[in-house]
């Protein structure tokens, strides 16, 4: 398993949070992804959430509309 910190912005402020994956690379879009289902998962409004096709560019977008911005995978090997 691999640790992956990610650094980013939420409505402007700075976060940190951190993932476990097996997997060896953590591309930005699917860092977004995580962080969609981690901030807005729960919400009764599935819209937020990007479609199952989604683009890389157009998780990208959808997660910047919400608040996510200048997101940083910092990959930790563990």
């Amino acid at each position: 398993m691999r640790n992956y910190t990610l650094e980013y912005l939420f409505n402007g402020e700075p976060r940190r949070h951190i993932f476990e994956f097996e997997q060896l690379q953590l591309p930005v879009h699917e860092a977004a992804m995580h962080l969609l289902q981690l901030h807005f998962g729960d919400a009764e409004n599935s819209l937020i959430m990007p479609a199952a096709d989604a683009t890389p560019a157009e998780i990208l977008e959808q997660a910047e509309r919400v608040g996510l911005t200048q997101i940083k995978v910092v990959d930790q090997p563990g």
